[in-house]
Parts: structure tokens; sequence; C-alpha cells
């Protein structure tokens, strides 16, 4: 019982080391902190030479990691890593300072092992050759690598800063264009982020390699006046013992920390220097340096040359000629292999090569703007107005607030095959529209569709087929003055593509834009869904009711009401006419708000003669579900003649009414006007909210 108490005790007091190896931000704040501690705390001898090896250690692993990483972004942590490689190193400076001046007296020795060896080694005895070694190092370190290191991350930064607005304009305008998604969007907004996060710190990180190569030469003079001084008047050596003591130590101290100091240093140019560089750094050496068999082939020659020359050793120049030589030979055989290769590719698999084009083929972009090569600075370029990418955008999200679904992706793209100033709309791969626009002149536009009286370029606006004229600029405060509207080139690109994509809305609305558009309630109105899918209608049928409804520009925003009247008549029938008609009754209100007249806040009606109406009713053929409007030609153009008189009268006015009809026959009026005068509202008595202010200007027919 006492065993078992001592050994929970202990349990309970002792310290869990397994905690750091599981934490490791634990184990990375504990050596932070230990690197720290040697500043103020004395090392003894064993403890300077194991961490003096880990500084060596870990600036060789920098280095490697620096040549065999692909990209500069992939080792983004560098000057995080180059600041504790500088601390520690530093640290370690004061450790061993702190011995040198302490026990220098005793020998070489008294720093530890790795010291004297260093000290020995490229001293050779002789203090002096070391102090010229070190200091060459030093003047390696410090003038060449590092302030060239420096230099190329200062510059790195600032040209990295400069090209972010371009970067992410190209971003947009792929996203824009369809060639790229919203999550590859995403990740190259990141990248781009990352990389001026990273040549910025790099420029700070620069300083911190200086400084530690200054840190390094000082505290070397510091060492040697101070070890002289301590040796000849508080140890009682001789002037040379003591210059011959402390200086081994102190040099072999300074080569200690400036060979990792050097190394880290040449990391750091490397990753500077390989900025637009893809690949490790061999393989970027061998395939650009090695990759020219001319350029091998000329310095093999030349070399050969410099053999010849007389008092020139012959051995090394022709030696390296042969190597040169071959070197040349081989990249010039790899050359041809690399020409030959796609012919043999090509024979061989050529079931592969048919079958990429024909799979390439079934692509279909669903809105596809091309504009000509004189086009082109409308696409990123601000400098004449709004830039196409950034207008396509506003346009999307508009008609997600306005219409209730998300329009596909529309493709922008450049074509050859057009007139410089001309643009083309595709829906579906067929041509919707085309015209022609002028970036460097404003189009004045009569809103009354009268004359320009301006000088200019007589045109008509592509849109809706008003008079207009392209303008010079300086004419656009003239044009605004006498009550003309004016726009420049993007607009109108931008205005004619919002008109094609209203009349063709109904074709945008996809299969699996309604699933989408399902999913998206799905979790708040998931009762409501169970209840009509699959048991009471499918999704091919709500995308039908949905195709129905923006095809007169309803929005179907509100997708949970809509559901909700087609759940009280689908039972009772499954025509698509009269489900439509029932869940028009339900957004009566929404229907009205849009189509009510600012800023007098009421609806202009012009209701359909009862004649026709009941002429219409009787029309009606078939069954419930199937109805069909059959009247004879004579009356159908008498009709249709009636409706053109009325607005025409209507637009002398300046007005331009709903046709009120029957609920009855509202579908069959709204089919015979789509082609006839497909801007005429028509709605039936049913859907007039009874709160909305009505005013009716006259009968039709």
């Amino acid at each position: 019982m006492a065993d078992l108490q001592e050994n929970t005790k202990t349990e309970q007091v002792g310290f869990d080391w397994g905690i750091i190896t599981k934490r490791k931000d634990l184990a990375f704040a504990f050596g932070i902190v230990m690197i720290l501690a040697v500043l103020v705390v004395p090392l003894p001898k064993w403890m300077l030479d194991i961490c003096l090896a880990l500084s060596i250690t870990f600036s060789i692993l920098i280095l490697m990691t620096v040549l065999f990483i692909q990209r500069p972004l992939d080792f983004n942590s560098f000057p995080t890593v180059l600041l504790i490689a500088t601390m520690l190193r530093l640290s370690l400076n004061l450790a061993s300072t702190r011995l040198i001046l302490s026990d220098g007296h005793m020998g070489t020795k008294a720093a530890g092992a790795i010291i004297e060896a260093f000290g020995k080694f490229f001293m050779g005895g002789n203090f002096v050759i070391g102090i010229i070694v070190f200091s060459i190092l030093v003047i390696v370190n410090f003038v060449v690598i590092t302030k060239g290191s420096g230099r190329i991350a200062e510059v790195s930064a600032r040209f990295t800063l400069d090209a972010m607005p371009g970067k992410q304009m190209a971003i947009d305008a792929d996203l824009s264009a369809g060639l790229i998604n919203e999550t590859e969007a995403r990740k190259r907004r990141v990248e781009l982020e990352e990389e001026s996060s990273f040549f910025g710190a790099m420029d700070g990180a620069a300083k911190f390699v200086r400084g530690d190569a200054i840190a390094g030469l000082l505290i070397t003079i510091i060492n040697v006046v101070g070890g002289i001084i301590i040796g000849t008047i508080q140890q009682g050596l001789t002037l040379g013992e003591a210059a011959q003591s402390y200086t081994i130590l102190t040099v072999g101290d300074g080569l200690v920390a400036q060979i990792p100091a050097l190394i880290v240093s040449t990391a750091s140019g490397l990753l500077v220097t390989k900025g637009g560089i893809k690949g490790t750094t061999d393989q970027a050496f061998t395939r650009q340096l090695g990759g020219y068999p001319r350029a091998l082939g000329m310095s093999a020659f030349l070399m050969f040359g410099l053999g010849l020359v007389p008092n020139v050793p012959m051995f090394p120049f022709l030696f390296l000629a042969c190597l040169t030589g071959a070197g040349a030979w081989y990249a010039n055989n790899i050359q041809k292999k690399e020409i030959k290769e796609p012919i043999i590719v090509d024979e061989k698999n050529t079931k592969t090569g048919e079958e990429q084009p024909l799979t390439q083929g079934l692509h279909l972009d669903t809105i596809r703007l091309e504009v000509g090569y004189g086009l082109i600075p409308l696409v990123n370029s601000s400098t004449y107005g709004t830039p196409l990418t950034d207008q396509i955008k506003t346009l999307r999200k508009q008609y997600i607030l306005d219409y209730g679904f998300l329009i596909p992706v529309i493709r922008l793209q450049d074509n050859l095959q057009l007139q410089p100033n001309e643009y083309a709309i595709y829906v579906k791969e067929v041509v919707a529209a085309k015209a022609q626009v002028r970036i460097d002149r404003q189009l004045a536009i009569d809103p009354k569709g009268e004359p320009i009286m301006l000088p200019g370029e007589q045109t008509t606006e592509p849109a809706f087929g008003l008079k207009a004229v392209w303008i010079e600029p300086h004419l656009k405060e003239d044009a605004l003055f006498r009550g003309y509207t004016v726009v420049d080139a993007a607009s109108v690109i931008i205005t004619h593509l919002t008109e094609i994509i209203k009349d063709n809305m109904s074709e945008l609305l996809s299969y699996t834009e309604t699933q989408k558009l399902i999913d998206e309630i799905a979790s708040k109105h998931k009762k409501l869904i169970e209840d009509l899918i699959p048991s009471q209608t499918n999704v091919g049928q709500i995308q039908r009711v949905l195709q129905g409804l923006v095809k007169e520009h309803i929005s179907i925003r509100d997708l949970p009401t809509i559901l909700e009247g087609m759940g009280e008549i689908i039972s009772v029938t499954k025509s698509t006419t009269r489900i439509i008609e029932q869940v028009r009754l339900r957004l009566s209100r929404q229907i009205c708000e849009s189509y009510m007249k600012q800023p007098e806040n009421y609806i202009p009606l012009a209701p359909l003669n009862p004649q026709w109406e009941q002429k219409l009713i009787d029309s009606l053929r078939g069954p419930d579900d199937d109805r069909q409007l059959a009247l004879s030609p004579s009356e159908l153009q008498s009709f249709i003649q009636d409706i053109k008189k009325a607005y025409e009268r209507f637009d002398s006015m300046g007005e331009n009414p709903i046709l009120l009809t029957n609920p009855m026959v509202r579908p069959y009026v709204r089919s015979i006007l789509e082609r006839l005068r497909p801007q005429t509202i028509v709605m039936s008595q049913a859907e007039i909210h009874p709160k909305v202010k009505i005013r009716t200007l006259g009968l039709i027919g």
C-alpha cells in the first residue's frame, strides 16, 4: 500500500517529457527560450561543442532545403528560420566569448575542441594566416553575398508589390472568362498574397544576415583586443603568448560562426535569385546553362585554343575542353531526341491523339463574348472606362439580386476573325448578336429616338436599336447638356450583353442550376422539399416552371413561395401552364412591386376589351390540362392590329401600360405578343394585389 502511494505521488509530481514530443509548439517555444538563455547562462565546453555542431548542421540543412525546393514559396518560412539561425550563432558567440576571455590563458583548449580544431586547421599554426582567412570570409559574406542578396530581395519585393494589381486583374479576367473556377481563383489569390508577403519579409530578413556579419567581425576584434589585455595584465602572460593563445581561440571561434553564416547567406542568395525559376536548382542550372550545345562547343574550342598558348599549362585546359565537348555532344543528342519523340508518340498513340480533340469538342460555352483585337484594351485596362471583366462580375452579381439565380460563367476571349472593333455574343455556341464599337469615342443616344444634332459617326445603338452617334470625348459635356445619354464602348457592350441574357434567361436556367437552387434552400425548408420531391413532382418540372417565370422577367429568389404555389395545384393538374399561373398568384405582391411606376407608385394598366376576352375564351379548345387557342387567321390578325394601334397611342402619350386580361387567357395573350411585342407586360386581373394603386389608361381593342 505504501509503495502504491509512493508511486502515485511520483506520477503526480514528476514532469511528463512526452508533452514536449507531442506538442511541437511547446518544443519550439522551449528551444527559443534555451537560445535566449545561452545569452546569460554560461555553457560548459562539452555543451558548447554540441551547440556549435548543431549550428553547422542547421546551416547545412537550410542550404540543402533551398537547393531541392521547386519554388521560393515552398520555403516561405525562410525569414523566420533565418532569424532563429542568426540568434543561435550570436548566442553561441557570446557563450564562446565568455569561455575565451575567462580561460584563454590556459591554452587553445579553453573554449572546447571544435573551436580549437577550426583555429589550428585554418591557421596552420600561424595566427596571422588565420586572421587573413577570417577577414576574407567576412568580406565575401558581407560585401558580396549578403549585399547582393539584400539588393535582389529589395527589388523583388518592390516589383512584386507593383505587379500585384495586374496579377489580380489577370486572375479576375480568367475567372470571368471561365478559364478557372472560384476555387482556383481563390487559390491563386492566396499564392499572390503569400508571394508579396514572402518577398517583403525577405527584404527585411536580408538585414539579419548583414547584421550577423557585422556582429561577427566586431565580436572577433573585441575578443582579440580584450584577450590580449586580460592575458598580459591579469594573467601575467607575455604579449606574444597572449596574442598566440587568444588569437587562435578568437579566430577559431569566428570561423566556427562565419562558416555557418556564409552557408546561410548562400542559401538566402539562392532563394531570392530563384524567383522566376521552376524546378529544383540543379534542374534549372543544367537545363539552362547546359542546354545549349553551341555554347558548350564554343567553350570547348576556346579552352582548347587557350591550352595551346605558349607557357600556359596544357593539361588542365585540354582536359576541360574534352569534358565540355563531350557535354556539347550529349546535349545535342538530347535535343534531337526531344524533337523526334512527339512524332513517335503520335504514331504509337493515334487513338489517344484522336480522342483528345473529340473530348474537348464536347465542351459548350453557355455564354461567350468574343472581341476583335482592337477591343482587347477594354478587357482589363481602365484607360477607356471600367474594364469589361469588372463589369461582367458586377452584371452576374446583379442578376442574382434581380432574378434569383446565378447566370453561367461568361467566357471572354479575343477572335482574330472579327473586325478590329467588332464583338460577338454567343449563347450556347450560336451567335446571338454582333455589333461594332469605337473605344476612343463616346456613344451619344437620344432616349426619345430623335436624330442626334452633334458631329460624329452615325450609328444605331445595338441593344435597343435607337439612333446614336459616336462623338469625340470632348463633346461629352455638350451632349449631356442637350439631354442625350452618353456611354463608353465597354458600357455599350455590357448593355447589349445584358439584353441578350434577358432574352435568353429561360435557356440559361438549366437542370443543374435548378438542382443547385433547390439544394440551397433544402436545409431551411427540408419538409417542403420532402413533400414535393419526388412524390408529387421532380426537378425537371420545377425547372420548366422556373423557366416560364424568368422568361417573363419574374424573379425566382423567393423559391419557397414558388414551391408552395406548386404544391397547392400540382395534385390537381400537371399542366406547366396552369402551375405557372398559380405560382404567379402567390407572387402577386412581388410582381406588382416590380412593375410599379416611380415616383408616383402606381401601376399603369390597359385592360383588354371584354369582347376580345370573351372571344378568346370561346376559342379555347381541348381538355383543361392541354388547352389550345384556336382563333381564325383573320381574327388573330385583327387582334394584333388592335393591340398595335393601342400601344402606338400609348407611346405618343409617353406611357407603356401593362396589358390586363382575364386569368384564363393571360398565357395565350402573352404567347401571341411574345413575337410581336416582347416588351409588353401581360398580367391577369387576379395578379393585381389589393393594396396596390392602379391607373387605367384606356381599353385595348
